[in-house]
């Protein structure tokens, strides 16, 4: 399958929800499917808005990267702002919404939330099915449109870093003078939820 994945800048940002793509890439390709990236530049909001008065964006996208036809085309939501309009048009194969959380969901004044909840509504109405990290993130989604679209909840790997250590390394490890621990990582409060 020819399968396309709509993200802003890298793939390897190092950010939870892009190590999630990275993963779902990577088990993609392992399945035999064939996984173009087409990157769209970083910018504020407002400017993401305004790719909506460009309604080629995607077709100009696959034609400069020499794609000119999906089986399916995957969208992390963060991109939102940008796909509007070019979801409105008539697509020749299905597009997924790969929703990790909604930014209308996060700790900010309500008006704010409010205004932002306005173009993922659109954009989430827009798309013909869904992946959700989450149980949670799915509720959410649900609560806003509606529960009518194919979706499918992928949970993170558990094990994301690496085989696990063994319960007697871990018992050496914290028994070495001195015992050092450390934390990488981003703390969100979320509407709903803590993420990590």
């Amino acid at each position: 399958m020819k399968i396309g994945l709509i993200i802003y800048g890298s793939l390897d940002t190092l950010s939870g929800g892009y190590m999630y793509d990275r993963k779902l890439v990577e088990y993609l390709r392992a399945q035999g499917d064939t996984v173009e990236i087409i990157s769209l530049p970083w910018r504020n909001y407002a400017a993401h808005l305004t790719d909506n008065f460009r309604f080629d964006l995607l077709k100009n996208r696959q034609q400069a990267a020499g794609l000119h036809r999906f089986d399916i085309l995957i969208q992390d939501e963060l991109n939102h702002p940008s796909l509007i309009a070019a979801n409105l048009g008539k697509h020749p194969c299905p597009i997924i919404s790969l929703v990790h959380h909604l930014r209308s969901s996060e700790l900010r004044p309500q008006w704010q939330n409010n205004f932002y909840r306005i173009p993922e509504k659109k954009y989430l109405q827009s798309v013909d099915g869904f992946i959700f990290n989450s149980q949670t993130t799915r509720g959410v989604v649900n609560k806003l449109i509606g529960n009518s679209k194919p979706d499918v909840v992928a949970y993170p790997p558990t094990n994301r870093f690496g085989d696990a250590i063994s319960e007697n390394e871990i018992k050496t490890r914290a028994s070495q003078d001195p015992l050092r621990i450390v934390f990488l990582g981003n703390v969100m409060e979320e509407r709903d939820y803590i993420r990590f």
